[in-house]
């Protein structure tokens, strides 16, 4: 059993990138970790480089697009290392799609049962305990990509789109509980799944840079937040395009490729 006295922040997704970023800016603040991931000898390898304390970290096995096994892994969680503070679900894919081909409709529901259902089923172990505690901050990472539709992101952009109207339906739902719901919109953050892209990404920043600011926005509360401020203003100009100016920009784009 780690430290009992330490705030405990679960991470989903905390094997690489964004997770991985916010797992060390957590540790770094002095909080305990329960890190879940598929691949967990990643974890445990850069756990090891660092040198974190084995009573500092635990962690978990698990993948956000079974059900079952998230859950599981929560449950495992609250048994071993107590009711987290914050819980981040931060595991997500992004793949491009077609959708005029067959194939690409069932990428596509492998994404959303991901980046969605997944996100849903990682809060759901901690809702009942952390309302009944009075406390407690529920964070969806989502995406600027969720509030403009961009060619050949259809998948990513919709599942993006949906975690942030999922979170803020559920704000409404645990308003006055003492149970925070946060939504965080990354920009373009310089991690493997980024790299992939082959377009421009301007405002781009490292995950550690992400990380920090990502930290405060969740420690202040705040319920809503697009990281870098940058894009925020970029984001609240899209939402006010019209349609007919939005399709011509779009028209001058690449195309996210297939599978990519």
């Amino acid at each position: 059993m780690s430290e009992p006295g330490l705030r405990l922040v679960f991470i989903t997704g905390a094997s690489s990138g964004i997770g991985q970023a916010l797992a060390l800016r957590y540790h770094q603040a002095g909080y305990r970790l329960a890190l879940v991931a598929r691949r967990v000898e990643a974890i445990e390898a850069w756990a090891k480089e660092l040198g974190l304390s084995p009573d500092r970290y635990t962690v978990y096995g698990a993948d956000v697009a079974d059900t079952d096994s998230i859950v599981a892994a929560a449950q495992a969680c609250i048994a071993r290392q107590g009711l987290p503070d914050v819980v981040i679900a931060n595991a997500g894919i992004s793949i491009g799609i077609d959708s005029a081909q067959r194939e690409d409709i069932d990428a596509m529901a492998h994404v959303f049962a991901t980046n969605n259902i997944g996100l849903a089923a990682s809060f759901h172990p901690f809702i009942s305990a952390m309302r009944l505690r009075g406390s407690g901050s529920l964070v969806g990472i989502a995406s600027v990509a969720g509030i403009r539709g961009l060619p050949g992101h259809a998948a990513y952009c919709a599942s993006k789109a949906a975690v942030i109207s999922y979170c803020e339906a559920l704000r409404g739902e645990l308003r006055a509980t003492g149970v925070q719901v946060i939504t965080i919109a990354p920009g373009y953050v310089d991690t493997p799944l980024t790299r992939k892209n082959r377009y421009p990404m301007p405002f781009l920043m490292p995950a550690a840079a992400f990380a920090d600011q990502a930290f405060k926005s969740i420690t202040a509360g705040d319920s809503y937040r697009v990281i870098p401020w940058q894009m925020g203003v970029v984001s609240r100009l899209m939402r006010l395009i019209p349609n007919v100016l939005w399709d011509r920009i779009l028209a001058r784009q690449p195309r996210k490729h297939r599978g990519a």
